[in-house]
This record gives C-alpha cells, sequence and structure tokens, in this order.
C-alpha cells in the first residue's frame, strides 16, 4: 500500500512543538550564558579572538547534546521541557565551576588566551555529554 503525503506529514504537529521548544531553549540558553559570563562573549568574538569563540562553542554543544537527548527521550512536550531545563542548569553550573578552577578565566578571555577558552569549551562538551548519556532512562 503506498504511502500518503499525509501519512508522511501526520508529525508534523509534533515536530513543530518539540522544534520550536528547543529553539526557545537555545535562545534562552545563549542569552542567560552570555549575560552570565564576566567578559562580553560577542564583542570579543567580533574582534576575532579565538578563546571566547572556543569556549562559547562548547558551552552551546554542551548544552543542545542533552537537549537532543531530552527531544528524543522524553515521553511528552513537558517531560522533554523539564530534562531540558535540567540540562540548561547543567551548563550553567559548569561554566560558575569553571570560573572557580580558572580565577583568571575573565582575564584569559579578554587575553584571547587559547589554553583556558579550550578548557572551559571542553569542560561544557564533557558535562553535556555525561548528562546526555544520563538521560537514555
Amino acid at each position: 500500500m503506498p504511502l500518503a503525503i499525509s501519512d508522511s506529514l501526520a508529525g508534523l504537529t509534533g515536530f513543530l512543538a518539540y522544534f520550536g521548544v528547543s529553539l526557545a531553549f537555545f535562545i534562552a540558553f545563549c542569552t542567560l550564558y552570555v549575560r552570565i559570563t564576566p567578559y562580553a562573549e560577542y564583542r570579543l568574538i567580533r574582534a576575532g579572538k579565538i578563546a571566547p569563540a572556543i569556549s562559547f562553542s562548547g558551552a552551546i554543544l554542551g548544552f543542545v547534546i542533552p537537549l537532543a537527548s531530552a527531544v528524543s527521550h522524553s515521553v511528552s512536550l513537558l517531560d522533554m521541557v523539564i530534562w531540558g531545563a535540567i540540562a540548561f542548569v547543567v551548563q550553567i553550573l559548569v561554566f560558575f565551576i569553571t570560573q572557580r578552577v580558572f580565577s583568571t578565566l575573565e582575564q584569559d578571555m579578554e587575553a584571547d588566551r587559547i589554553p583556558s577558552g579550550i578548557m572551559l569549551g571542553v569542560f561544557s562538551l564533557a558535562a553535556g555529554i555525561l548528562n546526555a548519556a544520563c538521560m537514555t532512562y
């Protein structure tokens, strides 16, 4: 029996709901993250600084990976929102913990010290991967 286009599009409403909420989470995360860091990521990145670009990229990936896991493993949109919020909080905590460990993080980003950017990015990414793995309930 041939598959009708309407059969293929049956999940479109769910897709749009999950994608819309995910996009809202993504925008909220990026907005909050750049506000809590003591340095101006966008300004530094536009100025060609590599360290803040690496660290911000790691934070974004560290959030999006568990968010994707929440989308794919959730049993409902509310379930996805709850686990997406947990992923959000974990990434913010990773920044604050890393900032404590690397007390010169603000100066390092301003001075474009690439090792500090790599470490923050890797910590964020590692936490995100672990976070996503723990969401396989």
